[in-house]
């Protein structure tokens, strides 16, 4: 009921035309003439630049002169106001500088174009101010933490001079005892030589000298002294710079930056092009001028390596599933066409076997088709993948993938 009282209402806004005898909804209404003309009348209309025209739905009555009742064509930049001839001519606006309509619309678009494009640059000062702050803080945080692990870096290696230093001066320092220990016994060697009595220098029981105590093992000697130890310094190292990358994903998201992750991307065998390889990962490819020899139709894959004995295909929609007898199977008929294996590989349609050789045991099957070729293909999915036939037939209605099953025969559709 809402509705119905509304609909008078819009028929009243209506602009008509002013030359229809019926009511002919106004395409467009001139200024000049202060009329509404359809399509019809318009094409009739004046197309001198006088003659302005304008959406229909305006109110004449607001683009007229409040003061003369004339039409407002020009626009006073003095007073900001839009006037009549007669304003400028005799009026309140006589001798003002004045543009027409047009020419000052234009120009007031250029200073909003203008305004706007002031406000979006100091907008956009304000982004890179701020986006410049948070890379300065970002990096000084980073640095810190760099910084950071250099000091504890650096500190360790300096523990370790230090400890090094003290081990090798103290190695040093029973060297120079030894040596002097040594230059005694030197001389006391020196004086029993110069000794000539015999019977003084055999009872001479004091000079027994053991120079065997403490032989001159240079490289035992830098074995038992300290060195510096690198693993304790690459452990350092290594775990403070996995920490700084922990740190760095927690750094840019306190910043607001976006965290970049691992992508997902994968590349699309199906629909990549016969003379390029798609690696396992299906993460790179590469270019070949061996042909793949991959099937470019829809279909589906059949895992058959649980079966000795089978039949998969397709078949169409009017196929009778019910026949007595093997009517029905897939292949007997002219609405069916299989690949089978009983005795041997082949493919069947209207009870009519070709045989057919494989290098290997066929374990997965890939059934595919064009219908606009008239095509239907049957591949063995192993690598390379091999072509087995190909049936060329006119598929006019739906068709269906019937499976045919023996004793302790498992099939897996894979696709």
């Amino acid at each position: 009921m809402e509705n119905l009282s509304t609909q008078p209402k819009m028929e009243e806004t209506r602009v008509c035309c002013t030359y229809c005898d019926s009511p002919e909804p106004a395409v467009r209404t001139c200024l000049q003439c202060e009329a509404s003309f359809c399509e019809k009348h318009l094409q009739r209309h004046s197309k001198s630049s006088e003659h302005i025209l304008v959406d229909p739905d305006v109110n004449l009555e607001e683009r007229k002169c409040s003061t003369h009742n004339e039409a407002l064509k020009y626009y006073c930049p003095k007073d900001s106001s839009c006037i009549c001839v007669s304003c400028w001519v005799a009026g309140d606006h006589m001798g003002h500088e004045v543009e027409i309509l047009d020419v000052a619309s234009e120009k007031k678009k250029e200073k909003l174009r203008s305004a706007n494009l002031t406000d979006h640059g100091v907008e956009e000062e304000k982004k890179l101010s701020g986006l410049t702050e948070k890379v300065t803080k970002l990096f000084t945080d980073l640095r810190k933490k760099l910084d950071d692990l250099e000091s504890r870096v650096l500190s360790e290696i300096s523990r370790q001079k230090d400890r090094v230093s003290l081990s090798v001066s103290d190695m040093i320092r029973q060297v120079e005892l030894h040596k002097d220990e040594l230059s005694k016994k030197i001389h006391q060697f020196e004086e029993s030589c110069d000794i000539t009595d015999p019977l003084t220098l055999l009872r001479e029981d004091l000079f027994k000298v053991d120079v065997s105590d403490r032989s001159c093992d240079v490289i035992g000697d830098v074995r038992e002294a300290q060195s510096l130890d690198y693993v304790v310094v690459s452990q350092i190292l290594y775990r403070g710079l996995l920490r700084f990358v922990e740190d760095l994903n927690n750094l840019k998201s306190r910043s607001q930056f976006p965290v970049m992750e691992k992508s997902e991307v994968l590349l699309d065998i199906d629909s990549a092009h016969d003379n390029i390889i798609i690696s396992q990962s299906l993460r790179s490819a590469s270019y070949t001028a061996t042909s793949q020899n991959r099937p470019v139709a829809p279909g589906f894959q059949v895992d058959v390596s649980q079966a000795e004995k089978w039949i998969i295909g397709v078949a169409g929609e009017s196929l009778e599933r019910k026949a007595v007898g093997n009517e029905s199977f897939i292949g007997f008929n002219e609405k069916s066409w299989g690949l089978m294996v009983i005795n041997s590989l082949g493919v069947l349609h209207n009870n009519i076997f070709t045989s057919l050789e494989s290098a290997s045991p066929v374990k997965v099957v890939g059934i595919y088709l064009d219908n606009e070729a008239g095509h239907l293909s049957f591949y063995q999915l192993c690598d390379p993948i091999r072509h087995l036939h190909t049936f060329t037939a006119s598929f006019t209605e739906p068709l269906y993938a019937p499976l045919c099953m023996y004793d302790n025969c498992i099939l897996t559709i894979l696709k």
